[in-house]
């Protein structure tokens, strides 16, 4: 059976003399794959060389026929037609026109002979959750959940041997992730997804995990993945251990065999001074006893160099990547200390002491509008109301939501868009605008954690890839001295890796403060120990409302 992706000892090496993958063969397995790594170890450039968006430097990708891509950076033009984003508006057209009478040679060429075009698009517009869409619903009215799903059903429709999904889940809400995995659910055909949702990863045929220039192909989801993983480091951390006793046990034993021939060429000495012997029998006795040394040190020099060659190879199967470190302060906040309320026309929530609380809602609702006014202490402005989408109020034709007030001006914040650092200062002073109080040899030692090392937290944050940019955005948060007492996050797990997000996850589970956090993501929820959870949701008689799940 042919396999739709399979790489002849590829090597990719970008100018910067940085190695992406070295001499790797490896063959993807037919189905629904899901792709996993840190940031930056090269999963989208993964997915570039798959649909010949970029070239090898050395070796050959053979990928069996046809490639469709949704990148991590949808672009939608907001006034094309649903049709237009699905890739099926010539085909409509051209069947609507034969409909109407146009027998044109054109129009049959447009068609193809999809005679069923519009049926498959329904169907699989109601697999994904959106059947109640006209195709002639201009992009920029959908939401972007709407336009995610619309996307992927594109993909589908299309029928490439191969798809390949860049973080498809990230930011939509609940309702469309579920929509999502139905689609990815019914996918035929050759699937690749690039993701650090594990739901979605778990429901994937295979795992392939990019690292350190190499790829490990796994018969399983990600989960599964991650047990066999477990298991194999065991070992190898069992064999690195018996392989450093073996280490040990040999240096003692040469230590040993260098003082037992010392203490036999000081008992020869004596012997052979006191024996009578002439010169040539003292020199033959000697010479005879370095022989004998000689291959006595020369073995027990061979057994230590195959002993430390053997934990060298246990060190190379045992994983020690560098992760971020994250250590968050005590800001010393009492149980009864108010820190926020979110209020909307009926119920005023406070947030008190190191409450953990999370505020979730469908996309587009206003979840970010609120958490800016909470931060900014400035209600945004409101939106205007299309005809029948929201109840309003009766006196200026806005829609009633909810408000936000903070009690403390300790707040740490960290935005969904990355766009509150200063770009043409680097990442040294970034962070220090936030512990403008704490040494810059402190600092950095800090950053250290955040993987900035050396001249690395000089570099300009304009020059930074968004994973590095996020890196700076959480270390100014949580770096901040005095440290925050409020934790405002939107939407923090989006741009991390599932080794990272483990790491923020296990420091904001043991944060003594107060946190807000918006997200799409349960996994994460789950392991935050929540004291409450928000629904902002739309109210037929009351507008926006907060409702306590």
């Amino acid at each position: 059976m042919q396999h739709p992706v399979t790489l002849h000892d590829v090597t990719l090496t970008w100018p910067d003399g940085s190695t992406i993958l070295d001499a790797v063969t490896a063959s993807f397995s037919s189905g629904r794959t899901g792709i996993v790594g840190d940031n930056g170890s090269g999963k989208t450039t993964l997915v570039r060389l798959v649909s010949g968006d970029v070239s090898p430097t050395s070796g050959v990708v053979d990928v069996a026929g046809t490639v469709g891509v949704l990148t991590q950076r949808l672009t939608l033009e907001k006034d094309a037609t649903l049709a237009d984003l699905l890739g099926v508006r010539t085909k409509l057209d051209a069947l609507r026109a034969i409909e109407a009478g146009d027998a044109s040679p054109d129009r049959f060429d447009e068609l193809a002979d999809d005679w069923d075009v519009e049926a498959r698009t329904s169907a699989v517009l109601a697999v994904a959750g959106l059947g109640h869409l006209a195709l002639d619903r201009r992009v920029g009215t959908l939401s972007g959940g709407e336009a995610m799903l619309a996307a992927v059903a594109g993909l589908q429709l299309a029928g490439d041997d191969v798809v390949c999904l860049d973080e498809p889940t990230n930011n939509l809400d609940a309702a469309a992730r579920e929509r999502l995995y139905t689609l990815v659910d019914a996918w035929r055909g050759n699937l690749l997804v690039v993701s650090h949702d594990v739901a979605l990863l778990d429901r994937l045929d295979a795992t392939v995990e990019v690292r350190g220039g190499s790829l490990t192909v796994f018969g399983g989801g990600y989960s599964a993945f991650r047990e066999h993983l477990a298991r194999q480091q065991d070992a190898a951390r069992r064999d690195l251990a018996d392989a450093e006793r073996r280490l040990a046990a040999e240096k003692r034993q040469r230590i040993e065999l260098q003082a037992r021939q010392a203490k036999r060429q000081r008992y020869a000495a004596t012997t052979q001074a006191s024996s009578g012997l002439g010169k040539g029998g003292v020199d033959y006795f000697r010479n005879r006893a370095e022989k004998a040394g000689a291959v006595e040190r020369a073995t027990a020099a061979s057994r230590e160099a195959e002993a430390r060659e053997a934990v060298a190879a246990a060190e190379e199967a045992v994983r020690d990547d560098v992760r971020i470190r994250v250590d968050l302060p005590d800001p010393g906040v009492a149980s009864g200390r108010r820190l926020a309320e979110l209020a909307d026309a009926d119920t005023t929530f406070v947030l008190a002491g190191p409450e953990r609380w999370a505020l979730t809602g469908a996309n587009g609702v206003g979840k970010t509008l609120l958490l800016t006014e909470l931060v900014t202490g400035t209600a945004p402005e409101p939106a205007p109301i299309l005809p029948g989408d929201h109840p309003t109020d009766a006196a200026d034709g806005r829609l009633r939501r909810p408000t936000a007030r903070a009690h403390t001006e300790r707040i740490g914040y960290l935005p969904q868009r990355l766009d509150a650092l200063d770009d043409g200062a680097s990442v040294l002073d970034n962070v220090r605008t936030a512990a403008p109080g704490v040494p810059p040899g402190e600092v950095r030692a800090r950053l250290a954690r955040f993987l900035f090392r050396g001249d690395e937290v000089e570099r300009l944050v304009g020059g930074l890839s968004g994973g590095e940019r996020f890196r700076v955005c959480l270390a100014r948060l949580l770096l901040a001295d005095p440290p925050p007492q409020l934790l405002v996050l939107d939407e923090p797990t989006n741009n991390l890796d599932l080794a990272s997000v483990d790491q923020l996850v296990d420091a904001l589970a043991a944060y003594r403060g107060g946190l807000l956090v918006v997200s799409h993501d349960e996994h994460v929820f789950g392991r935050l120990g929540l004291d409450r959870r928000l629904v902002l949701a739309p109210d037929a008689d009351r507008g926006l409302r907060l409702l306590d799940a």
